[in-house]
């Protein structure tokens, strides 16, 4: 037999739900503790008890019995079997609701109950899944069902061509087999989300969570080791973030601060592998100069002193080619922004220049005046 459990907020959508399955005749009722009429009736008669406890959000407790085809019980005993689920979940002066449904080959049934109790306490949902697990296999025995493993449905993904090949040629144990078993072993004995990241990172192995953008919700989970990442999804069925949750207890206003240091530290990981790849300043003129100029040195004050820069000036020698030493006297000048300086240097060379440098500095001077005439 397997067991499914969801907890949620409206009773109201889930017995609409199975209300139209009735109607059209596919379930029908088997058994109930509440006066079966409207869904709205019904549903008010549940919240009057859930008010009891106003601030519990998740009061619905809805689960499904399903067992394995082949097996098939009388209503009598099924409703037996029901009863004796509940009571073992810790739901034994709760409301309930039980539908038997027909639609599927395989005979199930579902149940609805409010996790508050009539004294007003809640049941308590820590460790559910585990518990809801040996339930059923006591069950199975009690009323002669095939008794299942908890291997039953498919819970590891086989190993590709490709991971084979790896494992044969390395003669390493493949990681995805390596992460199932440590996520599983680290499932079985972490009663929340807490424990369950710490179990992890015990053995090497870092969750990272996928959070919505709009609804800061976890989406989804993948596992890190030694910089290989698997999505839970991809090691098997039971590694995804949804059946997690029906594993260990898991509340997002609780639990989004630890999840969120766990995501923050990884990614600072990466930020520092960043940082230490990063290129070092070239140990140059230029470098320096630059340095010095935009970050400046911190003086007695605690404020940052600008550093003067002084531009050396060249000395043209008679026989020298001046246009090379114009060029230069330009380029230093204008890296440290003193233009004005640079002219003025190449009209002090000027009556001393060839005439082809005279009249290339002569076309100059006329290209600043036209600038100059446009502009007025």
């Amino acid at each position: 037999m397997i067991a499914k459990q969801i907890k949620g907020k409206d009773f109201y959508g889930l017995i609409v739900y199975h209300d139209k399955k009735v109607k059209t005749g596919k379930a029908y009722v088997l058994d109930s503790n509440i006066e079966i009429g409207k869904p709205v009736d019904m549903t008010k008669e549940f919240n009057m008890v859930r008010q009891l406890r106003p601030n519990l959000g998740k009061a619905v407790y809805h689960v499904s019995l399903n067992l394995p085809p082949g097996d098939q019980l009388s209503d009598k005993d099924f409703s037996s079997l029901a009863d004796d689920y509940l009571n073992g979940m810790g739901f034994e002066d709760n409301q309930y609701l039980i539908y038997m449904h027909t639609d599927q080959e395989h005979q199930h049934l579902h149940i609805i109950a409010n996790r508050v109790m009539f004294s007003g306490d809640v049941v308590s949902d820590s460790g559910d899944y585990k518990r809801s697990q040996k339930l059923v296999r006591e069950l199975e025995r009690k009323y002669r069902l095939t008794v299942l493993s908890d291997n039953s449905f498919r819970e590891k993904a086989a190993l590709t061509q490709n991971e084979i090949a790896k494992a044969l040629r390395t003669g390493d144990i493949p990681v995805k087999n390596l992460l199932q078993e440590r996520v599983k072993v680290a499932l079985k004995s972490a009663n929340n989300v807490k424990e369950f990241i710490d179990k992890l990172k015990r053995v090497g192995v870092t969750p990272k969570f996928n959070i919505s953008k709009s609804t800061d919700r976890v989406m989804g989970i993948s596992f890190k080791y030694k910089d290989i990442i698997y999505k839970g999804s991809t090691l098997g069925r039971k590694f995804s973030w949804n059946n997690i949750l029906k594993q260990i207890d898991y509340e997002q206003s609780r639990d989004s601060t630890i999840i969120f240091k766990t995501n923050s530290a990884e990614q600072g990981i990466k930020e520092d592998l960043k940082n230490i790849n990063r290129k070092p300043w070239k140990n140059n003129k230029k470098s320096e100069y630059t340095r010095s100029k935009t970050q400046g040195n911190l003086g007695k004050s605690g404020q940052i002193e600008r550093i003067p820069q002084k531009v050396e000036s060249q000395k043209i020698k008679p026989s020298e080619n001046r246009s090379e030493n114009y060029s230069v006297k330009l380029k230093i000048d204008s890296q440290s922004g003193i233009w004005k300086d640079a002219n003025k240097v190449l009209r002090s060379y000027t009556s001393q220049g060839t005439p082809f440098e005279n009249e290339q500095l002569a076309d100059i001077d006329r290209k600043k005046r036209k600038k100059k005439g446009r502009r007025l």
